[in-house]
């Protein structure tokens, strides 16, 4: 279901090639004696949600980690787009239009709204050092640009006008989420991971999240990647799922298919709620 002058000219264009596909290649990762991914592959098309769900336990956050560069995969690679990304630095990633947020909010306690959510589009930034640190033309121009396309086209997207300049510390958790998904778009992503990007949430905020997701997607272009527990709100939005356990995929296919595969319903979702999931 298909639910910037210099630095910073412009957010992703509202079409589906803003988009890049992500390939997981035959993924492994161990920590010591814990064989945590095995041979995991699957992709994620451009413009289009894909999900990852599984047990607790199952991988799920180590394939994120992996992708992002946190983790180097003991074998196997990570495709962004054409290029091989496996050995690529997580601040470089970034600058290629990989973006994600966190299963735990990350933001900057003490700053507010917009100061939290710039920081996401400061890697695009081009001034000099001198001139960043001592606030010269160049930086503070740069600047007052990203300021601009943030409040334009972030901050009105998000519907978070009314708490901009709010220190995100008062927030209550279902918009600090939103600020994080807002900072992470700052980034102008092409391909955006979401770690459990509702968990905690109220059914309305839930709802309210899987609306701006959907939007990102439909009106963005951006290729979305999940990790969500919230089966309501996987099968409603995704194009695709892959189902992990035990460090293995074990289904992968439509949200229809995934609901009625066999070793989906023993591992994960139970055998008297597979069909209702």
């Amino acid at each position: 279901m298909s639910v910037s002058s210099a630095a910073f000219s412009a957010m992703p264009p509202q079409t589906s090639e803003a988009g890049m596909a992500l390939a997981v290649e035959g993924v492994d990762l161990r920590f010591g004696g814990i064989h945590a991914l095995r041979s995991v592959s699957f992709a994620a098309a451009p413009g289009e949600i894909t999900a990852i769900i599984g047990p607790n336990g199952a991988g799920k956050t180590s394939v994120f980690n992996t992708i992002s560069g946190f983790y180097p995969p003991s074998a196997g690679r990570i495709r962004l787009g054409d290029k091989d990304i496996t050995q690529v630095p997580v601040h470089a990633r970034a600058a290629l239009g990989l973006a994600r947020t966190f299963q735990n909010i990350a933001l900057f306690r003490g700053l507010t709204v917009l100061e939290n959510i710039k920081l996401g589009g400061h890697h695009m930034m081009n001034a000099g050092i001198f001139s960043a640190l001592t606030y010269g033309c160049a930086a503070r121009e740069e600047e007052m640009v990203l300021r601009e396309e943030v409040e334009r086209k972030v901050i009105d997207f998000l519907e978070i006008d009314h708490i901009r300049h709010l220190p995100v510390d008062v927030l209550a958790y279902g918009l600090q989420k939103r600020v994080e998904l807002a900072r992470a778009l700052a980034m102008r992503p092409r391909v955006l991971m979401l770690d459990e990007p509702v968990a905690g949430m109220n059914r309305e905020e839930t709802e309210d999240m899987a609306r701006f997701i959907l939007d990102v997607q439909e009106e963005w272009g951006v290729t979305v990647l999940l990790v969500e527990h919230d089966m309501g709100m996987v099968m409603d939005i995704s194009s695709h799922v892959v189902v992990l356990n035990f460090g293995q995929v074990i289904a992968s296919g439509t949200p229809a298919q995934v609901r009625e595969h066999p070793q989906v319903i023993e591992a994960y979702l139970g055998v008297e709620s597979g069909t209702a999931a």
